[in-house]
Order: C-alpha cells, then sequence, then structure tokens
C-alpha cells in the first residue's frame, strides 16, 4: 500500500501536461469542471473526450515526459533510447493490438473502474484523490487534449517488441 501511495503521490504532484489544443477541443465540461464529460460503455470511453483529435507526436512526448505522464516509471515501452523503464505495469509494445483507443482512454482516465486494485494513478480524475500537492488540487493529472495525445501514440504500438 505504502508503494502504491508514493506512485500515486508522484505522479499526482508532477502536475497537469500542458499540450497544443486542437481547435475543436473542449477541455471543460458544461457545469464549469475541469474535466469533459464521458460517457464510459462497457469497459471503454469510445468517444475521444470533448472533441479532441489527438495526436501520436505529441502523446510520445508525454509519455517520455518524466515531469508530466511519466509512463516509463511504472512500463516498459518500445522504446530503447529511453533508459530506466517500469515494470510494474504491463508492457506497452503492442497495446494498440490489444486493447481499442477506447479501452485505452478509459484506462487512462481511471484504471480503478475496472480494477479496484490497481496501482495505476488515474489521468483524468479530481474527486477522491489523496496525497495531491494544494496547488494541483481539483486538476486533472493530464487535461483532455494530453489525454487524447497520449491515446493516440498508444494506438500506433502495434506488432512485436523491436
Amino acid at each position: 500500500m505504502i508503494r502504491r501511495a508514493a506512485i500515486v503521490t508522484l505522479v499526482l504532484t508532477t502536475g497537469p501536461t500542458v499540450a497544443a489544443q486542437a481547435p475543436d477541443c473542449d477541455h471543460a465540461s458544461a457545469d464549469g469542471s475541469p474535466l469533459a464529460a464521458f460517457e464510459v460503455r462497457g469497459d471503454a470511453v469510445p468517444e475521444p473526450l470533448g472533441g479532441c483529435a489527438g495526436d501520436p507526436d505529441r502523446g510520445l512526448a508525454i509519455v517520455v515526459d518524466r515531469r508530466s505522464g511519466n509512463c516509463l516509471i511504472c512500463h516498459q515501452f518500445p522504446i530503447p533510447e529511453q533508459p530506466f523503464q517500469g515494470e510494474i505495469g504491463p508492457p506497452m509494445a503492442g497495446v494498440g493490438d490489444r486493447l481499442s483507443a477506447g479501452q485505452i482512454r478509459l484506462r487512462l482516465i481511471d484504471q480503478s473502474r475496472l480494477n479496484p486494485a490497481t496501482l495505476m494513478p488515474p489521468y483524468y480524475r479530481v474527486e477522491g484523490l489523496t496525497n495531491v500537492t494544494p496547488e494541483y488540487r481539483g486538476r486533472p493529472a493530464l487535461d483532455a487534449q494530453a489525454l487524447e495525445d497520449v491515446v493516440a501514440y498508444l494506438t500506433t504500438l502495434t506488432g512485436e517488441a523491436p
């Protein structure tokens, strides 16, 4: 439990990513929440958050940025030039073959909806979190655009690891 808290604290205290916003992307809900509304269907969120179009190049930048996405702390990616990749979460090679964009999106939004015992922190949830640095409370770890960029990148990871 201490290990999980440390990982969640590390990820959630690094702050939200500032990504270039697509012209049609809506980052907030109608009620003023910092989160765009989304619908969970089965094990997926089939529609992009807030109408955002993801960019795989920006998604890769977020994945390897240890201050924003910090994905490398837990996951192994087919990016051999990136040192010190994690082994806590599943490897990401071939994830685009294993999961749909909607399934990836839900796992990034909040994996605990599928697995309450997960170690993966929610990247698009603000309620019920603990150990969040005060300046980041009430803000998601990734905004809608950044999350969609990561989804776009992860869907490109098809085939076997290099």
